[in-house]
């Protein structure tokens, strides 16, 4: 199975959360916006468990890939727990309500493969906010917590792609369901992330930081001019070589959802 290989791989690369010092934080170059990017971090991370419920749920005819979601699943609690633990050491935590009200699963995607391709653009993303926000921080120990992170959301892309390009083999009539997702999260001008689109609504969120709050801030304060349109680029860049299509554009991906639909 592919997830044994996986496994295997991440066990003999990933880093712990006890290799890393968060005593040695340096409070002299800790800025306002250090801590919201991570407050926000900390919510976006915290839909893990939603997200395995929701894989197992869905996928419950498919051990392999089941498994990898749970591995999958291990490492996102890790990046939550990490940047927690950034937060405390500056009296900065977030509380557990907010934190506890992203319990709640997702609802299935339209197909599997529109869940799965859901994913893949949510790895691109937060590697691609990850990384560009590790360049701009000069706390370190916070920058090491962004690389950390940034990488191993990168490594998840390439399986999330595995597994989509395996499911779409065996079932092509999915690809519709495919180009509909990639067109949703890329069609406009900020940058949407699924724990955004949905859950969004809940009252506990109210007044408290969100993956929205530091994605908007990113592009605000952080990103460099174009830097959407590059993020974007690249998640149509991977579905192009996920589906053998052109889809380079938002029209050309209209074009080709409109001729699978046909």
């Amino acid at each position: 199975m592919h997830s044994s290989d996986v496994f295997c791989h991440y066990e003999r690369t990933h880093w712990r959360l006890s290799d890393i010092d968060f005593s040695a934080i340096r409070r002299d170059l800790v800025r306002p916006e250090y801590v919201t990017m991570a407050r926000s971090s900390v919510m976006g991370e915290s839909n893990v468990i939603a997200a395995v419920h929701g894989f197992l749920n869905e996928f419950v005819d498919d051990y392999d890939f089941s498994s990898f979601a749970v591995v999958w699943g291990y490492q996102e609690v890790q990046h939550h727990n990490a940047f927690r633990a950034w937060l405390r050491e500056l009296d900065a935590d977030v509380d557990d309500a907010p934190v506890e009200a992203m319990r709640e699963p997702y609802a299935p995607g339209t197909t599997p493969c529109a869940t799965l391709a859901t994913n893949i653009i949510s790895e691109l993303t937060v590697n691609h906010v990850y990384k560009a926000v590790a360049k701009y921080v000069e706390e370190p120990v916070l920058q090491q917590v962004l690389l950390n992170a940034s990488r191993d959301e990168a490594a998840h892309a390439r399986e999330f792609i595995h597994y989509c390009r395996e499911r779409l083999r065996q079932h092509p009539e999915e690809l519709p369901s495919v180009l509909e997702t990639l067109y949703v999260y890329t069609s406009d001008d900020r940058i949407k992330h699924p724990v955004s689109m949905f859950k969004d609504n809940l009252t506990e969120l109210q007044d408290h930081e969100t993956i929205d709050t530091g994605l908007d801030l990113f592009l605000e304060q952080i990103a460099d001019a174009g830097e959407l349109e590059e993020l974007q680029g690249k998640i149509r860049k991977t579905f192009a070589g996920l589906t053998d299509l052109d889809l380079s554009s938002n029209s050309r991906v209209r074009r080709a959802l409109a001729e699978q639909l046909a």
